[in-house]
């Protein structure tokens, strides 16, 4: 189910756990991960708070995900983050055989979804990756743009 309204719900919920992880003073960027109509994984950024490189909000939401399926492949699920993934999280998106990445802020920086790199696309990884990309893409970047203005002050 990828209907316009079902992708902005998507996204309004991972700006929730965007607006969570930028409470904890981390870098806004939230991830949820549906099945039908409903999520079973959530996360947000924790990079800071628990030290880890790999707690981004991708991981942490195909982490949940899987615990609450009882399995690592995600075959039939959507993922939406607000803020395009990087290669670490294109690679556990891939792995988790996610079929479709919704996002809404690009990252020219670290993007690996078209912004720096396309390794949704890339066939020796597998299948390819359906992506709706900059989905409610104005509020995304206002988040992260908010956090960063307030961080440099």
């Amino acid at each position: 189910m990828t209907t316009p309204d079902y992708i902005s719900m998507l996204m309004d919920e991972a700006l929730k756990e965007a607006t969570l992880a930028k409470d904890k003073g981390e870098v806004p960027v939230g991830a949820v991960v549906a099945r039908g109509d409903s999520i079973i994984g959530r996360g947000h950024n924790l990079t800071e708070s628990v030290g880890s490189v790999t707690a981004h909000a991708e991981i942490r939401a195909i982490n949940e995900a899987s615990k609450n399926l009882g399995g690592w492949r995600l075959t039939d699920c959507v993922l939406c983050v607000t803020l395009e993934p990087c290669t670490m999280c294109l690679g556990a998106i891939r792995l988790a055989r996610i079929p479709t990445i919704v996002f809404g802020a690009g990252d020219s920086r670290q993007g690996a979804v078209g912004s720096l790199y396309d390794l949704s696309q890339d066939e020796r990884l597998g299948s390819s990756v359906r992506v709706i990309s900059h989905v409610k893409q104005l509020e995304c970047e206002r988040i992260l743009a908010g956090f960063f203005k307030t961080l440099r002050a």
